[in-house]
């Protein structure tokens, strides 16, 4: 029987773990960041930012040579690993120990950047967050799926997840298909709207937080990027997604009051992220 469950604040808190007293970097996790293109830096940015400021302990972001620059001066606080090709990404290959993947955000989907997918996909048992190009790469590439690591957690615009799933006429049936699609590939989907939705294992989470602040460019990567910071912390892949929509959505609520719907902008998100965070410890 389908279960359909509100993400209040009872439902975050019941997931929300402080974080110990005698943690170091090393016990808050490794998270490794992939994407960037020419043109296409600051959702980097903005991910591997959002990921550290959601408390976990390292994270690197592995991006074109172009964004050397931009990743190593925006965000200090993240290590750099960059591809061999200037503009887009050929190939991910690195050695670190890894707790989380976050993966596609500002990618763009040239043919060599598909290839690389792959051959990550293939060789990858890392927890796996995956966003606007990964998604719409494996889109074009649906046998893919069956080798994403169980647990694997989707975040689509609707947009994104009609090139998954096909088209819908109605809200009903795009949730059919959705569940149909979540178990048959083990994922975990979080369809971000108004309210954003999360289906895994047949129940249905829905949001409670964000208003519409949160339709701003970057607002996604700044999603994965948090979601990833849990994962790396050990978060099950469901309670990451729950925990990471419901703060992420919480921010524009504490925010709003302060910077109205038009001035807020994804930096906004990743700066009230302390104070969401601080809700739950109350």
């Amino acid at each position: 029987m389908e279960k359909h469950i509100l993400i209040d604040r009872s439902e975050a808190v019941k997931r929300f773990r402080p974080i110990a007293k005698d943690s170091h970097k090393g016990l808050q996790g490794h998270a490794l960041i992939v994407g960037g293109s020419y043109g296409k830096m600051g959702s980097v940015c903005l991910s591997a930012k959002a990921c550290l400021k959601s408390g976990a302990g390292l994270v690197t972001a592995y991006i074109p040579k172009c964004g050397y620059d931009v990743v190593q001066s925006v965000v200090p606080e993240a290590m750099v690993l960059t591809d061999d090709y200037n503009e887009h990404i050929t190939s991910v290959n690195h050695k670190l120990s890894l707790q989380a993947i976050g993966f596609g955000m500002g990618m763009g989907q040239d043919l060599d950047t598909h290839q690389a997918m792959f051959h990550f996909l293939k060789m990858n048992s890392v927890p796996l967050v995956i966003d606007a190009d990964g998604l719409n790469i494996l889109s074009e590439n649906k046998e893919w799926l069956e080798i994403l690591p169980k647990q694997t957690i989707l975040t689509p615009h609707v947009k994104e997840l009609e090139r998954l799933i096909g088209h819908w006429d109605s809200k009903l049936e795009m949730l059919e298909n959705v569940k149909t699609f979540a178990a048959k590939y083990d994922v975990i989907v979080v369809v971000k709207g108004a309210p954003t939705l999360i289906v895994s294992k047949n129940v249905i989470y829905e949001n409670t937080t964000g208003n519409q602040a949160l339709a701003t460019a970057g607002s996604g990567d700044v999603l994965t990027g948090i979601i990833t910071g849990l994962s790396a912390q050990h978060y099950a892949p469901a309670d990451a997604a729950i925990l990471g929509v419901y703060v992420h959505g919480l921010t524009a609520d504490l925010a709003v009051p302060e910077t109205g719907h038009h001035a807020f902008i994804a930096s906004d998100i990743i700066h009230y992220l302390g104070k969401a965070f601080l809700t739950l410890e109350q």
